[in-house]
């Protein structure tokens, strides 16, 4: 039972995910996937690497991040885009600020799809 509640949850996270992506190649004009099925791959694959790699170089930026007073961080979340669509044939991204404002608009998107479609845990 625990295991199916878990894949539920896994798609869930994933559609929100995928629909979050497909808003912001529709609002940000540097951004294309070339159909649905790379447009699930490719939140498949952000949530991949925002999980293992991220953290790793915000750890290894740390004194550039302090130093820019964390807008380094915008950097490295829009590195992690412009990553998989480099390893992702048919999503692409025209540039680094493509890529910023796209991770801006995604995170928004995926934290207000998130509000709406999970469930309210009762404390």
């Amino acid at each position: 039972m625990l295991y199916v509640k878990n894949m539920q949850s896994f798609l869930l996270r994933l559609i929100i995910s995928s629909l979050s992506l497909a808003v912001t190649t529709y609002i940000v004009p540097g951004i294309r996937v070339d159909g649905i099925f790379t447009l699930v791959v490719a939140a498949f694959l952000l949530g991949i690497v925002n999980a293992v790699l991220r953290p790793v170089l915000i750890i290894l930026t740390f004194p550039i991040t302090i130093v820019s007073l964390g807008l380094f961080l915008l950097v490295i979340n829009g590195a992690m885009l412009a990553l998989v669509a480099a390893l992702l044939p048919g999503f692409a991204i025209r540039g680094l600020g493509s890529a910023i404002l796209g991770w801006l608009i995604l995170s928004i998107t995926s934290w207000l799809g998130s509000k709406v479609f999970t469930e309210k845990k009762e404390r």
